[in-house]
């Protein structure tokens, strides 16, 4: 799908749940012996044979996972884009060309393909190899906070580590429903429980009102929406290529009700009474050597919503500076910046931001209350004037 194009809700409902899989994936190439690879003869000479070498040998879905493994480990494909691990990603190669749920059932891993089933794995699996191309946008599907997401090279493939904070309902800064989801276990192993990821024990009423800043595909927006159903969400990006997905997501999860989206440059176009209690944003944050050294993959996604200047905090700079306007008394901010954490600590030395911890993985993610934005506030003020002073 090109970058002018949109899919409709319905489109991506149909593809996502009622997939001819006779056909083939949208825009993938069937592996064919007759038309050989997609990439260069001799780079790939190799991978062709042990395509076809699978494709006689192989027979179950656990063989062509573990197959999918070695062959992304063998041609050095980064996976950091929607999964984490090559198993991952290979479980996904596999279970999708199959119209298989990603996490499927231990019991079908030893099911049988079929000869065109086969080919629908192996093209895909070829395709990703030799194009490096990201598999979310192999297959127009990414997975965040168990929901499902259409995406395109219009947008980020969805990864934040603030998943594991919608999930948890942001215990224990809020108070939590039955929606919310615990991620750790009990000393006997048996009971779940909230896990700490150092938010402040506040247990304030759940937010009436949510902000996504830099929503992108909606993901984060859409999340928060499915665990705080009762409160309202603004969606807000500059790019309209981006809202077009946006739009499309809160279409499929039929959350225009509660979801909105705006085209606004950071809080630009955001009435200042818009008094949130949580403020989510996962801007742009990458920063000018990270940028200039990045593997092929990351070359699909939009420069802009990964570039954020030499030290990575051009808009987070903006964006502690601006929140106090838009968030209430009692709210909270929360903001990944990645790898330009060591940055803001450098450019703040004087505050001590709240660094959360996470389960599953993740760095780079600090909570920060209104008080303490508004205490800091000339702090950033004279980091946003110096960038002002240099553009």
């Amino acid at each position: 799908m090109s970058e002018d194009q949109t899919m409709s809700a319905e489109a991506f409902q149909n593809q996502y749940f009622n997939e001819d899989k006779s056909q083939g994936l949208e825009g993938e190439v069937a592996y064919d012996l007759e038309t050989g690879l997609l990439g260069e003869p001799g780079e790939f000479a190799n991978l062709h044979a042990e395509l076809e070498e699978a494709r006689e040998q192989l027979v179950s879905i656990r063989d062509f996972i573990r197959f999918a493994v070695t062959q992304l480990r063998n041609y050095d494909v980064v996976v950091a884009q929607g999964t984490t691990d090559e198993f991952a990603e290979a479980s996904a190669i596999v279970l999708h060309s199959l119209s298989l749920d990603w996490s499927a059932n231990e019991q079908i891993l030893d099911c049988r393909l079929t000869t065109s089933e086969k080919q629908l794995v192996l093209g895909l699996l070829e395709e990703r190899i030799a194009e490096r191309k990201p598999l979310s946008y192999l297959i127009n599907l990414s997975y965040f906070c168990d929901l499902p997401f259409y995406v395109d090279e219009r947008v980020l493939i969805p990864r934040s580590p603030i998943a594991e904070l919608i999930r948890q309902q942001f215990h224990p800064y809020f108070e939590v429903s039955e929606l919310a989801k615990p991620l750790g276990m009990s000393v006997n192993e048996q009971t779940s429980v909230f896990y700490d990821h150092g938010l402040d024990v506040k247990q304030l009423s759940q937010p009436e009102r949510i902000l996504d800043l830099c929503t992108g595909s909606g993901c984060i927006a859409i999340a928060l929406a499915t665990r705080f159903v009762d409160a309202l969400v603004d969606a807000v990006d500059i790019d309209k290529g981006a809202l077009e997905v946006a739009m499309v997501n809160v279409d499929h999860h039929d959350l225009g009700h509660q979801v909105n989206v705006i085209e606004s440059d950071l809080f630009a176009k955001i009435p200042t009474e818009n008094q949130y209690e949580l403020i989510v944003t996962n801007p742009p944050y990458v920063d000018a050597a990270i940028m200039a050294d990045l593997p092929p993959e990351f070359l699909y996604e939009p420069e802009h919503a990964l570039a954020a200047g030499q030290d990575g905090l051009d808009l987070v700079h903006r964006i502690l500076f601006e929140a106090p306007d838009y968030l209430s008394p009692e709210g909270l901010l929360i903001c990944e910046v990645g790898d330009s954490e060591w940055a803001l600590k450098q450019a703040y030395p004087e505050i001590q931001f709240d660094w959360l911890k996470f389960a599953h993985g993740g760095h780079g993610v600090f909570a920060i209350t209104y008080d303490e934005l508004v205490a800091n506030r000339q702090l950033f003020a004279a980091y946003v004037q110096l960038l002002d002073s240099i553009q």
